[in-house]
């Protein structure tokens, strides 16, 4: 039996990672849960699930109640004291650059990781994957895009390759204009044509922002050459990404568009267990299609690969521009291309200064969230 502690258990992820350990109570044992401010849900879990330990960034009233169940404690340190020395795989599943102080807090005391926090390869990719190796640690991926991809690869991430080929569906604006573009909404961003996510990367799914950062993660958990990663459309979202080898050989992995296949097998693997969705029908799918990425329409995209060329500080930059403008467009205080705009800006007012450590991505980050806030007044 694995023990699993889930950081970030009321997101999208979370809640889909405890749907899996639900089916198979016999496999996986919840010892930790940690959640931000989503009380209710919080409640509901550790109710259910009695780990031995709970935590919760923000206090809330009735939270007493639960010390029959959990140890349970409650501030900022929260996602931090949710990693025991009793689990055997931390499933981090936080949006934005917090989840770089819970990966880094796991690989520190030597935990497997289940990865759906791309930001922290993102940003720190360089650190995090120096510490995972020094420690020991395995960092596999939840992103359907990137277990895909280690699928291709047998679960093996030293395995030769050619070029890794993720698949992108187009998020909600695929098929806008410019100028249509230009009068979309929140409200629009969100309704994504394949996938149920949380707002925050469906926004980013919708300005092709997530893409570049798959782009980026993919460079760290498989050592690739950014000329060795290729974007591809493909609107129906069946095959989640394919991985060429040197002989010419495509591999690619396919099935209905559903999260909790990734997440079952970071948890699960080398075992496959049974179905989380129907059989692909072949016949009833008919066609799968494939267009190039139109980087003029989605000039974050391209934007945000250049930083992580750059690197240094530059990832950082792009990332936390990103969580702030996600968060004043969903708001509804920005347009939907000024995401693109301030993103650019912040990249071009950043000075470069760089120290090679945690300190040095935290700064970076804190100027593009200031940067944007002096921009757009908000």
């Amino acid at each position: 039996m694995k023990k699993i502690a889930v950081i970030g258990s009321t997101g999208s992820i979370g809640v889909q990672t405890l749907s899996v350990c639900r089916r198979y109570p016999e496999r996986f044992k919840i010892v930790s849960l940690a959640a931000g401010r989503n009380a209710a849900l919080f409640s509901e879990q550790v109710k259910e699930f009695r780990p031995k330990v709970a935590t919760i960034a923000t206090p809330f009233d009735g939270i007493k109640e639960l010390e029959k169940y959990s140890e349970i404690s409650v501030g900022e340190t929260a996602f931090k004291d949710a990693i025991t020395d009793e689990a055997d795989v931390v499933v981090i599943s936080l949006v934005g650059f917090t989840g770089i102080i819970a990966v880094l807090s796991a690989i520190e005391k030597g935990k497997n990781i289940a990865l759906a926090n791309k930001e922290s390869l993102v940003v720190g990719g360089e650190i995090v994957m120096k510490k995972a190796r020094e420690k020991g640690v395995k960092i596999v991926p939840i992103d359907s895009e990137h277990s895909a991809i280690w699928q291709a690869l047998s679960f093996d991430f030293n395995k030769p390759f050619n070029k890794i080929i993720l698949t992108a569906s187009g998020g909600a604006f695929r098929d806008k204009t410019q100028e249509e573009l230009k009068s979309v909404t929140a409200a629009d961003a969100l309704k994504h044509p394949n996938w149920a996510m949380g707002a925050k990367i469906t926004i980013d799914c919708a300005t092709l922002v997530n893409k570049a950062f798959e782009v980026i993660e993919a460079k760290w958990l498989y050592g690739a050459p950014f000329d060795k990663i290729d974007v591809i459309i493909h609107r129906e979202s069946v095959i989640h990404s394919m991985v060429e080898y040197p002989d010419g050989s495509v591999i690619a992995q396919m099935g209905y568009p559903t999260m909790e296949l990734p997440i079952q097998i970071a948890l699960s693997y080398p075992e496959r267990l049974n179905p989380v969705t129907e059989s692909l029908n072949f016949a009833k799918l008919a066609k799968l299609t494939f267009s190039e990425l139109d980087e003029k329409r989605f000039p974050a995209f391209r934007e945000v690969v250049n930083a992580g060329k750059t690197g240094g500080g530059y990832p950082a930059v792009a990332n936390g521009a990103n969580d702030a403008l996600n968060k004043l467009f969903l708001e509804g205080k920005i347009g939907f291309n000024d995401i693109y705009a301030g993103i650019a800006g912040a990249l071009s007012a950043y000075s470069g200064e760089y120290n090679g450590e945690f300190s040095g991505l935290q700064a970076a980050n804190d100027f593009a969230a200031r940067f944007i806030k002096d921009k757009f007044g908000v």
